[in-house]
């Protein structure tokens, strides 16, 4: 049980607390509900290239890391396609310094031609060498837009072409930041030796005086049931060939959601998953496969990934695969394989809890999806999954007209 205090300023910041005085740490996470999937599809990439330049420079601090440093703590970001989150941790005693570096972010950045050029060359070159120039790294450029049609999912976080960073405007950068980073479209937590009313009190002084901001509202459409399989074909200077198949599945609030994951657990998370046993030790079909799911807040997807062992054809390996998938439809899972699964998830999930920026993180996260106490009911959730709701959700998961297959030939004649 995680427990925690909270409350809003009048600005529309939502805080969390969560005291934890068996550590000297204190872990400030601030999540901003802004990812890749408000972004305009013409301007993508711009939630990771703010992931970025929120680390350039705010309005009245040139130099971000360096009263991290002088303050002993450490920080970094990431981005999704859902969220950007940012988070220090640090001593106790410098609390202080991440709510004035954080506050002093969310109030402007420090904008200007000069900066924006470098962070959007540090961008495209990220870009360049993570998608199109390494081996394989264009998979989800490539299966991304197969599977979703009309949801913003269809782009990476990275976004759809560098031309979308390139060509952006100090304009429409600035707009982004007003129209998403605000303290009515974030939520604060602070984990670690800090109490209520420190928190409370250092939360007025930093945040209060940010005036609230006009959230820039996109209706994200509703991704249509798929009723056709889609397939892709291409060829690339790469070693293996490799196989993907993507199944649409449901969002991150479902009832099935925890069963889903189960079934990705099951398939695929170790060496006595049935598709390892199955497929790469007995019948030697793939050198290397595995199953996993986006685990994104909206309809995500469940990925199949494989590479066919010596002599092997996509397509013989593509029909393994559904062999193996339509035995878990036909035999209901024993009690004891779906225990191991649940007991391995239990242990990673409360032991990664022992983190105070993982409880920062996990309780922003839930507050975003609707209460931040779901955090306290996620291993209740996995617990209750059944044989008979794995048979049920896998019958319906892996559907031929559900699915998106990307087969990704090894070209020879460029080798």
């Amino acid at each position: 049980m995680v427990n925690f205090d909270r409350f809003t300023l009048d600005n529309g910041l939502r805080v969390i607390v969560h005291t934890d005085s068996s550590t000297p740490l204190v872990s400030v996470n601030l999540l901003y509900n802004v990812g890749s999937k408000h972004e305009n599809p013409n301007r993508t990439g711009f939630a990771h290239l703010f992931e970025h330049l929120m680390f350039g420079g705010s309005v009245n601090i040139p130099n971000y890391d360096d009263p991290i440093e002088r303050a002993s703590g450490e920080n970094n970001a990431f981005t999704s396609s859902d969220i950007t989150n940012y988070y220090i941790t640090l001593p106790k005693q410098n609390i202080e310094t991440a709510f004035w570096l954080e506050s002093d972010r969310m109030l402007s950045l420090a904008f200007s031609q000069q900066s924006l050029d470098v962070q959007k060359s540090v961008v495209v070159e990220e870009f360049n060498q993570r998608y199109l120039n390494q081996p394989y790294g264009d998979v989800w450029l490539l299966l991304r837009p197969l599977a979703y049609k009309v949801h913003p999912y269809q782009w990476p976080t990275i976004g759809k072409e560098p031309a979308h960073i390139t060509d952006a405007t100090l304009d429409e950068v600035k707009n982004f930041f007003f129209n998403h980073y605000a303290p009515n479209n974030a939520i604060l937590c602070v984990a670690g030796d800090c109490t209520l009313a420190q928190v409370e009190a250092l939360a007025k002084k930093w945040f209060g005086s940010i005036p609230r901001r006009e959230i820039s509202a996109k209706e994200l459409l509703k991704e249509p049931a798929q009723d056709a399989q889609r397939r892709l074909e291409v060829k690339r200077n790469v070693p293996f060939d490799s196989l993907y198949i993507a199944y649409h599945m449901c969002h991150k609030q479902h009832p099935d959601y925890a069963t889903t994951d189960l079934i990705s657990d099951i398939l695929s998370n170790g060496k006595s998953s049935r598709l390892f046993q199955s497929l790469v030790k007995q019948q030697n079909i793939f050198s290397t496969i595995d199953a996993f799911i986006t685990g994104d807040i909206d309809e995500g997807l469940f990925v199949i990934t494989g590479r066919p062992a010596d002599g092997i054809s996509l397509t013989q390996a593509e029909e393994a695969i559904y062999k193996e998938l339509n035995n878990m439809i036909i035999n209901p899972i024993d009690a004891d394989e779906l225990n191991k699964v649940k007991n391995r998830f239990e242990s990673t999930f409360t032991f990664g809890l022992t983190s105070t920026t993982e409880k920062a993180m996990n309780l922003c996260y839930n507050e975003l999806l609707g209460d931040a106490n779901l955090l306290n009911q996620t291993v209740e959730a996995y617990r209750r999954v059944t044989p008979e709701s794995i048979k049920r959700v896998a019958s319906s998961l892996f559907r031929e007209e559900n699915s998106s297959v990307l087969f990704y030939y090894a070209d020879t004649k460029q080798q």
